[in-house]
C-alpha cells in the first residue's frame, strides 16, 4: 500500500515526472520562439497588449490603453473598432480574398466552402437582413441554429452592426432557451426548421416555437432553412421570416459600424448548479486582442494551416476559437455539424485526413472516447498532416494526454493544453508550442502578460502545493459583468479575496517548475477524512490503468470521513468487470496518489452521463451516490444513461 503524499493545500497529488521538448523544427519556425516574451510581458503587461493591439484595424485609435477600477475594467479607451471588419473585411479586401474562410461539413456528409470574399457579401447581406427586421445597435439576437456556416455569418453579421448576439446551445431545451431570451430581452430570435445529430433530428423550430410561448420581447423570427432536412413544424405569419427569402432581397453591401471598444459583442449564459443562468457580457475591443493574440501564439496560425477547433460555437470555445480569434488571423477553419462517432467511430480522423488539418483542437472528454474506442480508428487515415494539437474544456488525464500524442499526433506534434473560461474570453493559461517543454496533465506557463496565482484559504499565495486560482492582474478579454446584474458579477468573481482577485473557482496546483496543474472545479475537491483530494486526480490515476477507458470521481457522505471517494468507471472494450478488478483498481490508485485517494466505491458503467458538448455531467453522478432527486437533465446528449446508473447504484446499495 503506497504512503501517503502530503502538500500544502492538497494531500493526495498524482505524480507526473515525463518532460517532452519543443521539435526543434517546430521551434525553430514558430510565431514565437523567444523564451524572454514572458519577462517583458510582465514589465510592461499593457504595451505587451497593446502592440497586438496595433496589429488590428482600428477605425479610431485609444487614448488610454487600461482603466483599472477593481474590479470593473475598460480596455482600450476612446478606441473605434468593428468585430466584423477585423475578421472578414481586411482579408477580403486584401491578399486573402480568395482564401477558403470555412470549410463546413455537414454531419449527412453535405459540405461547403465560403472564401474570404464571399463570407465578405454573405455577412454583408445578413447584416441588411437584421437591420430590415429592425436590429441595430445595442439590440439583443438569441441565436439558436446548428453548426452550419449560417451561424458565424449570422454572429459577424450582429457584430458589423454593433448588435449583441447571445448564442444559445443547440442541445438545450425549451425551457432552457425561454430563459435565456427573457433574461437578454432579445429583439429577434435567429432559428432553424433543424439539425442532424447522430443521425437523428433535432426539432429546432418546434423548440423555439415553445420557448416563445412566453417570451413577448422577440418580435421576429429568422429562420434558416437546413438544406436537405424534412421535418414538420409552423410557420407564423407575421412573425417568421425565410432567411434565404430576405437574403435575396437585400443589397450585398453595409457599411460597418464605428463601435466602441467597451460595446457589447455578445453575452453567452453559463448554467450554475444553483441559480438562474449568468449571462456572461463580453466587450468588443478587449475581447477581439485577447483572442487574436492567443490564437496567433498558441495555435502558432500560418498562412497555409488547415484549422480544426470542434466545440460547438454554442459554447465559448466555439466563439473565440472557431470564430473570432482564426478568422482574425485570417485563417482557414473547418467546422463540422455532427457527432464524433457518425456514422462511425472514425469520423473525425476522416475529416482531418480529408481536409489535411494541421492543427486539431478537442475535449479531453472527446479524446477519452477515442481511446475508449481503440487506436484501429485512428490508424485507418493519414494524419501525417497534423502539425499541432490542442485539449480544452477540463482538465486532461495524463494518459489521455498521451494516447493523443502518440495515437493521433504520432509524437511529432506538441500538445496545447489550455485552460480558460467563458469569462475570460481567451486562454489564460497554456503552452507556447515553440518555447514550452510539455508536462502531460499540465496547462503549464500563463499565457505572456498574466498573471494567476494559487492561494490558500485564507488569501495566501502557494508557492508550491495546491489550492484556489486566482487571477491577480486584469487582461484584456475579461468579462464586464452579469448582464442586467451587476451585483451578481461582483460578489461571484471579486467579493472573496479583495475587489482586484477574480476567483476562478478551479482548484490547481503548482509545481517546483512554475507548471500549473487543474483539478477542477472547487466543488470537485473532497475532503476524505481531514485530507483534500482532487477527484480530477483519482480520475486520471483510474485512467492511468490500461483497461480504463473513462472515469468519474465524485464525493459521497460518510458517517466517519466526512466524504468518501466513489467512482464511476468505464472499461475499455473487451474487458470483463469483475470484484476482482474493483480492487486491483483501487490499489492502482494507492499506488499512483497514495492510500487516501482509494475509492470506497466502484460502479462499472458502460457510459457516464455528458452533455452534448462532452462535458461530464458529475453533478448527477454526486446526485446519483447520495440518492437524491435528479435535477434538470434536458441538456444531456443521452439522458437515459442516467436513468441505467441510478436503477444500477440503488440494486448495489440494495
Amino acid at each position: 500500500m503506497a504512503d501517503e503524499k502530503p502538500t500544502d493545500g492538497f494531500d493526495a497529488l498524482l505524480t507526473e515526472d515525463r518532460v517532452f521538448e519543443p521539435p526543434e523544427e517546430f521551434r525553430r519556425n514558430a510565431n514565437i520562439n523567444d523564451p524572454g516574451i514572458y519577462e517583458r510581458a510582465d514589465a510592461d503587461p499593457e504595451g505587451f497588449w497593446s502592440d497586438f493591439a496595433k496589429e488590428l484595424d482600428w477605425s479610431r485609435p485609444w487614448d488610454r490603453v487600461l482603466d483599472w477600477q477593481p474590479p470593473d475594467a475598460k480596455w482600450f479607451i476612446g478606441g473605434k473598432i468593428n468585430a466584423s471588419v477585423n475578421c472578414v473585411d481586411r482579408h477580403a479586401l486584401g491578399q486573402r480574398r480568395d482564401k477558403r474562410a470555412i470549410v463546413w461539413e455537414g454531419e449527412p456528409g453535405d459540405q461547403k466552402t465560403l472564401t474570404y470574399g464571399e463570407l465578405h457579401v454573405e455577412v454583408q447581406k445578413c447584416a441588411n437582413v437584421l437591420q430590415k427586421l429592425g436590429v441595430g445597435h445595442g439590440d439583443r439576437v438569441a441565436v439558436y441554429l446548428p453548426m452550419i456556416p449560417e451561424l458565424p455569418i449570422v454572429l459577424l453579421a450582429c457584430a458589423r452592426l454593433g448588435a449583441v448576439h447571445s448564442v444559445v446551445f443547440g442541445g438545450f431545451s425549451a425551457e432552457s432557451l425561454r430563459d435565456r431570451i427573457n433574461d437578454m430581452q432579445a429583439k429577434l430570435l435567429v432559428t432553424a426548421d433543424g439539425g442532424y445529430r447522430r443521425g437523428g433530428i433535432v426539432p429546432l423550430k418546434q423548440i423555439s416555437d415553445d420557448a416563445l410561448d412566453g417570451s413577448p420581447s422577440v418580435e421576429n423570427v429568422l429562420l434558416v432553412k437546413r438544406e436537405g432536412l424534412e421535418t414538420p413544424f409552423n410557420v407564423v405569419a407575421g412573425r417568421d421570416h425565410w432567411y434565404h427569402e430576405l437574403m435575396a432581397q437585400v443589397s450585398d453591401t453595409c457599411p460597418p459600424r464605428e463601435n466602441d471598444a467597451e460595446d457589447l459583442l455578445f453575452t453567452l449564459y453559463t448554467s450554475g448548479t444553483t441559480g438562474k443562468p449568468k449571462g456572461i457580457a463580453h466587450t468588443t475591443g478587449g475581447y477581439l486582442v485577447g483572442t487574436y493574440a492567443t490564437a496567433k501564439w498558441v495555435f502558432d496560425l500560418k498562412e497555409d494551416d488547415i484549422y480544426w477547433c470542434s466545440a460547438d460555437i454554442g459554447w465559448v470555445t466555439g466563439h473565440s476559437y472557431l470564430v473570432y480569434g482564426p478568422l482574425l488571423n485570417g485563417a482557414t477553419c473547418v467546422m463540422y455539424e455532427g457527432a464524433p462517432d457518425t456514422p462511425g467511430r472514425d469520423r473525425f480522423w476522416d475529416i482531418c485526413a480529408r481536409h489535411k488539418v494541421t492543427v486539431f483542437y478537442t475535449a479531453p472528454t472527446a479524446i477519452r472516447a477515442f481511446m475508449k474506442w481503440g487506436p484501429e480508428h485512428v490508424r485507418k487515415h493519414d494524419l501525417s498532416s497534423l502539425r499541432l494539437l490542442g485539449s480544452v474544456g477540463e482538465p486532461i488525464n495524463p494518459e489521455a494526454w498521451m494516447w493523443y500524442y502518440h495515437h493521433v499526433g504520432g509524437e511529432r506534434c506538441p500538445i496545447v493544453d489550455t485552460w480558460w473560461q467563458t469569462e475570460t474570453g481567451s486562454i489564460l493559461i497554456t503552452p507556447l508550442p515553440g518555447i514550452t517543454p510539455l508536462k502531460p496533465g499540465s496547462a503549464s506557463r500563463p499565457f505572456p502578460g498574466l498573471k494567476p496565482a494559487i492561494v490558500t484559504e485564507s488569501g495566501e499565495p502557494v508557492k508550491v502545493g495546491g489550492g484556489y486560482l486566482v487571477q491577480t492582474r486584469p487582461w484584456p478579454s475579461m468579462l464586464r459583468t452579469i448582464y442586467g446584474d451587476h451585483d451578481r458579477f461582483v460578489a461571484t468573481y471579486w467579493n472573496r479575496w479583495g475587489r482586484d482577485v477574480y476567483v476562478t473557482g478551479d482548484g490547481a496546483k503548482v509545481d517546483e517548475d512554475g507548471y500549473f496543474w487543474l483539478l477542477g472545479r472547487v466543488d470537485d475537491v473532497l475532503n476524505v477524512a481531514g485530507h483534500r483530494v482532487g477527484t480530477m486526480e483519482v480520475e486520471s490515476a483510474l485512467v492511468d490503468h490500461q483497461e480504463v477507458a473513462e472515469a468519474a470521481v465524485v464525493g459521497k457522505a460518510h458517517e466517519i470521513k466526512g466524504q468518501a471517494v466513489c467512482a464511476f468507471v468505464t472499461l475499455k472494450e473487451g474487458v470483463q468487470a469483475s470484484d476482482a478488478k474493483v480492487e486491483e483498481l483501487r490499489q492502482h490508485v494507492a499506488q499512483k496518489i497514495g492510500a487516501i485517494a482509494k475509492p470506497d466505491e466502484i460502479l462499472w458503467t458502460a457510459d457516464l452521463p455528458k452533455t452534448r458538448s462532452g462535458k461530464i455531467m458529475r453533478r448527477l453522478l454526486r446526485d446519483i451516490a447520495a440518492g437524491k432527486a435528479l435535477g434538470d437533465v434536458t441538456t444531456l446528449a443521452d439522458p437515459s444513461i442516467v436513468a441505467k446508473l441510478r436503477e444500477q447504484y440503488e440494486d448495489k446499495e440494495g
